[in-house]
């Protein structure tokens, strides 16, 4: 009852109930077009073509099963990932970018989230493009016409904007953020199959293997919640001031900061990045020639494990400073202290307190970036050293990072949300 407590009394809410039923029904609404097939599809070469390139069994999943069925919705939020991805990168390169991101408010970021958009059909129709081409060159689709085969392009885009409109009205009318909770939608959902494959597959011999694993599940849940909950607090005083016959300020508290202030975002744009190499050259292993030679070399080199969780570590970590880097501004911070006669004990207002929160934030998040680096590589590795399941080891690990966080950080908005109307009742 202890538990159910909490769960009760966002029903009894209308404005959280109503949030609530919203993203359940955009949950629905994904489901039903995730497993509309394209027509034309040869399911035995199908399957054999994911047990090839078991590489795109991880894109699968941020899919929710859209990929394997060729679904309508193919391609996932794959398109529009890459394009915030992109964008956020050229950030550093345009000043006017960056301004137009960081400095020009809420109209600013508008418009810097439409080019994303805008990038996003581009991208989906290269994507869906090289999808198609290499689905062909294993016969897993026949040969198209041209007019059907631009007829699968535009359903393939629209299927990939239809989805990124989705996750904005989640983040828009709904709790969380929409992209996040449209991958966990998608993990959950193919969860009941993994664990029937898992029980169908079991041999004695993989004992070992499947307890290594709950282990590790163990671990990546323990590790996920203490990377997600711990912060450092920077104390912060107020001075008096004088506003007519009334005295403001004279408290002290504290600015938290984050071990991990990125979230699960960083694991999202790694995995983004980490597939796209495997995909061209998977794509361009069939031409044959040099191209052909080195494309499969590169695509056998990137299938080995430890390639594969080195580079994985790697992404990560750097995401990890990048993501927190364009999304939290110590400069910013500091002025706005500023502005309301705050300030860090022993620390002087402006330029030195943006140095002093710079020098604690990039020291915090060396530990949050390697300890998320660590935990997400973990099924690798543990695959790696039993040789036994470790494409299922990369992708349970992977997608439990990703609801463990995803959960957290919904809870933590809706904690937020019951706080806000206490305040308001009191």
């Amino acid at each position: 009852m202890v538990l159910l407590g909490p769960i009760i009394q966002v029903f009894k809410i209308r404005d959280l109930r109503t949030k609530i039923l919203f993203v359940l029904g955009v949950f629905a609404i994904f489901r039903i077009m995730a497993n509309i097939p394209i027509p034309g599809i040869d399911i035995a070469n199908l399957k054999s073509f994911f047990d090839q390139f078991q590489i795109f069994g991880l894109l699968n999943m941020f899919t929710g099963g859209a990929l394997d069925n060729l679904s309508i919705m193919m391609l996932g939020l794959g398109p529009y990932i890459t394009s915030v991805i992109i964008l956020q990168l050229l950030t550093m390169i345009f000043p006017q970018l960056e301004q137009l991101y960081k400095e020009e408010g809420e109209q600013g970021r508008q418009k810097f989230n439409q080019y994303g958009r805008m990038l996003t059909l581009p991208l989906a129709t290269l994507q869906g493009y090289g999808m198609l081409t290499l689905l062909q060159r294993q016969g897993v689709i026949g040969v198209l016409s041209l007019e059907v085969l631009i007829a699968s392009l535009l359903t393939i885009a629209a299927g990939a904007l239809f989805l990124m409109w989705l996750g904005e009205l989640i983040s828009e009318r709904g709790i969380g953020n929409g992209v996040s909770l449209l991958i966990f939608a998608g993990i959950i959902a193919d969860f009941p199959n993994n664990i029937r494959q898992m029980f169908f597959t079991y041999e004695p011999s993989r004992l070992p293997a499947y307890l290594a694993f709950f282990v590790m599940v163990f671990l990546i849940i323990a590790g996920v919640v203490m990377i997600n909950e711990a912060r450092r607090n920077i104390p912060v005083s107020y001075a008096k001031r004088v506003k007519g016959m009334k005295m403001y300020g004279g408290v002290s508290t504290y600015l938290p900061l984050n071990i991990n202030p990125a979230g699960v975002i960083p694991i999202i744009f790694a995995l983004s990045v980490l597939l796209f190499p495997g995909m061209m050259a998977s794509f361009l292993a069939g031409v044959g020639g040099p191209i052909g030679n080195f494309a499969q070399g590169l695509a056998n080199f990137l299938q080995n494990p430890w390639v594969n969780g080195i580079f994985y570590f790697i992404l990560v970590v750097l995401f990890t400073f990048f993501y927190t880097a364009v999304t939290f501004d110590p400069k910013t911070i500091s002025s706005n202290l500023q502005k309301m006669g705050g300030f860090v004990p022993g620390i002087r207002p402006g330029t030195p307190t943006a140095n002093f929160l710079s020098y604690v934030l990039n020291r915090i998040l060396l530990v949050g970036a390697l300890s998320l680096g660590t935990v997400a590589v973990l099924p690798s590795i543990v695959g790696g050293i039993t040789g036994v399941m470790v494409f299922q080891f990369l992708i349970g690990g992977t997608a439990l990072l990703i609801i463990v966080s995803v959960v957290l950080e919904t809870m933590r908005q809706i904690k937020a949300q019951l706080q806000m109307r206490e305040y308001e009742t009191f």
